[in-house]
């Protein structure tokens, strides 16, 4: 055999040698990117199927877990929350139910800016109308018969916070399709007396059952309400302080809400308010929940978390509502809770 006969062999294995590293190398990244989206170990599989909000005894909720069916709204029996998890083909980033009328806030990010729109479902998840949204989704709240429904986005560009985010909340009577685009067009009666103020802010809605009352969240000089509202009478009252993201208890009697424990910090303790004698329970969650908590029933609270060691993923956990007891994980990777 020449010599160049045997250079050219040496060079041809060579190649085929390094052909085959490269080969590996893809297939062993593919596969490291393949089980990067499957669940982790731990965490539920998510089947498909048919996801209604005529469902009883069932938890709606968005779905986080990484995968195909991340952002979707899925459903778990109540009963068995770690178990059994069905995903629908609609994603949201906010989402809640009652009485067979849902809304989804979704935003897509675009070219030159987000899309972001509110979509009014009906019990099939099928969308009846559509609303564009000003700014990045927040909160969403339905009441418990569903006439109305309400959501909180994040918008910049306020003359009073040019260089912050501030935010707007709307209600949609689900019957005649009136839209209130911001409830800082309603008047205020703050600690007895009419208030007027170009930095007022309002987010967190929850209805109460006679589909008229409301509970929020008021924002104005620095300071947080608990306010109570009036769709028809188009007002809100102050009732109490340092009160943020509100949530009716099913009976109507308290207010689960997130309080700041550290001025100008973003550091939150669940409480439980009662409503009648304004006396505040601080629940046994000890750690930060900036999330606006939702009633299982009467008795307990669930919330959002972020996911240890998953970044922009969280968890659901659950807490008695009378301060006793301890927090307990009642689903991973998810958010947005609505019990059907």
């Amino acid at each position: 055999m020449t010599s160049l006969r045997r250079r050219l062999l040496v060079l041809v294995a060579a190649v085929l040698v390094l052909a085959g590293a490269a080969t590996g190398m893809v297939l062993h990244a593919a596969d490291r990117a393949d089980r990067a989206d499957r669940p982790r170990s731990g965490d539920p599989g998510v089947g498909t199927g048919t996801v209604t909000l005529r469902q009883k005894d069932r938890l709606v909720f968005v779905n986080g877990t990484a995968g195909p069916h991340r952002k979707a709204v899925a459903s778990v029996p109540s009963a068995d929350p770690g178990h059994g998890r069905i995903a629908s083909d609609l994603e949201c980033v906010r989402f809640y139910a009652a009485a067979g009328t849902g809304v989804c806030l979704q935003s897509n990010p675009g070219v030159l800016k987000q899309s972001n729109r509110a979509l009014l479902l009906d019990s099939d998840l099928r969308t009846k109308r559509t609303f564009a949204l000003a700014g990045t989704p927040s909160r969403a709240r339905v009441s418990p018969s569903g006439r109305f429904a309400a959501w909180t986005v994040f918008v910049s560009g306020e003359s009073y916070a040019s260089a912050f985010f501030s935010t707007r909340t709307s209600i949609l009577d689900t019957r005649t399709m009136r839209l209130t685009p911001s409830l800082e067009t309603f008047s205020i009666v703050l600690d007895g007396k009419p208030y007027r103020a170009a930095d007022v802010n309002f987010w967190g809605v929850t209805f109460a059952a006679d589909d008229d009352t409301f509970y929020a969240t008021l924002n104005t000089a620095n300071k947080t309400y608990l306010v109570r509202g009036s769709v028809s009478g188009r007002s809100v009252t102050t009732l109490t302080e340092n009160v943020e993201c509100p949530s009716l208890s099913p009976d109507g009697t308290r207010v689960a809400y997130k309080k700041r424990v550290l001025s100008r910090t973003d550091l939150w303790r669940e409480h439980v308010l009662d409503l009648r004698s304004l006396r505040e329970t601080p629940l046994a969650e000890r750690r930060s929940v900036d999330d606006q908590a939702t009633w299982l029933d009467d008795d307990t609270v669930v919330y959002a978390l972020p996911t240890n060691g998953k970044v922009g993923s969280s968890d659901l956990w659950s807490v008695p509502a009378d301060g006793t007891g301890s927090p307990r994980r009642l689903i991973t990777g998810a958010s947005s809770p609505a019990p059907l």
